[in-house]
């Protein structure tokens, strides 16, 4: 294994940037930030002044043309994904790129022929992999704990809707929200979805509707192998972030519940209580986006595939968009109707 720091340049200074830059700066010595940039000035200097990044900038070139870079973390807008990926590709930089890629195939294929061509390593930002208990899930679905696998579960509701900016440009639930639980149910079950059949509606708040996308959502899901994935999101959880996972089978069950701020439970003569879920995704995985972190930071220092390739990303994007097809057209759509247009 090389010792050597990898420097890294992130791309992106918003919510997933910090995230990221929390990481990097202050929680993986294997790295080193030595620059971060963002169309908005003032937020990459902020960023900078906070995790004591040695440069900011507006001008994303100065990151990909500084040779002392070795990686980009790509955590701006879904919209500049693809073309980022490309343009750090050709630079020789080695990517991070947070899901999606980008919301059409064509879009998506450009960008992974790229990477392709260059040589360097990629990784897609699905932190949930490594999150300590559906790893467990996973270990123990592949060991044969619980059998031949059956049906998947999984509940995945956020606490307060986004901003209606972001819907309009995130591709709607299926591709900004679902994404991450379509990814789980291929980690977990190590199988390949062929069919969804998605339902959905605006129960939550008009404007969300208005901006072309659904709040609530139902999809079915078949796999290669037989076994069959429900799915249920929600944008407003009044309790909390709502993070469940099932893998019922043969020979058993294994289940994730909630994280919580604790494991007591209060029984009184008012009642039984416990702790609600906690709050938000910061506080549900922030264990889990250093891990993938340090997972692409070994992987190219040891020279080994990535934990989330290109093809990883993609997958979920075809799901994303069957369900789509699904919930508009009110019936089953299988993933090889999905084609490159």
């Amino acid at each position: 294994m090389s010792t050597q720091q990898l420097n890294f340049g992130i791309i992106g200074a918003g919510r997933i940037g910090q995230v990221h830059a929390e990481s990097l700066c202050q929680r993986l010595p294997q790295a080193n930030v030595l620059a971060i940039a963002d169309i908005f000035g003032d937020a990459a200097r902020a960023a900078a002044e906070r995790f004591r990044i040695p440069y900011a900038t507006d001008n994303v070139a100065e990151l990909l043309e500084n040779p002392a870079i070795d990686a980009i973390a790509i955590c701006s807008s879904t919209p500049t994904h693809a073309p980022l990926m490309i343009a750090a590709a050709r630079a020789g930089k080695h990517i991070f790129c947070e899901k999606p890629i980008a919301l059409d195939l064509a879009a998506i294929d450009s960008a992974l022929a790229a990477v392709e061509a260059s040589g360097v390593k990629l990784q897609i930002g699905f932190n949930r992999r490594f999150d300590s208990n559906f790893q467990r899930i996973r270990l123990g679905v592949a060991a044969g704990e619980i059998g031949v696998p059956h049906i998947l579960r999984i509940t995945s509701r956020d606490p307060a809707p986004p901003p209606i900016e972001y819907i309009r440009a995130s591709g709607g639930i299926f591709l900004d929200m679902t994404i991450h639980d379509f990814d789980m149910a291929r980690f977990l079950l190590a199988d390949e979805v062929e069919e969804v059949y998605a339902q959905g509606g605006v129960m939550i708040d008009p404007a969300i509707g208005a901006a072309g996308d659904i709040d609530t959502a139902v999809i079915s899901l078949r796999f290669r192998n037989g076994a069959l994935g429900v799915i249920d999101n929600s944008r407003q959880a009044v309790y909390g972030y709502d993070q469940r996972v099932e893998v019922f089978g043969s020979a058993g069950a294994l289940a994730a519940q909630n994280n919580t701020p604790h494991r007591v439970t209060a029984s009184t003569s008012g009642g039984v209580a416990q702790a609600k879920p906690l709050y938000f995704f910061l506080e549900r995985y922030m264990d889990s986006y250093v891990a993938e972190m340090r997972a692409f930071c070994d992987a190219i220092r040891n020279d080994q595939p990535t934990a989330v390739s290109g093809v990883d990303g993609r997958i979920p994007v075809v799901i994303g968009l069957a369900s789509w097809k699904s919930y508009r057209e009110k019936r089953p759509v299988r993933l090889d109707e999905i084609t490159v247009s």
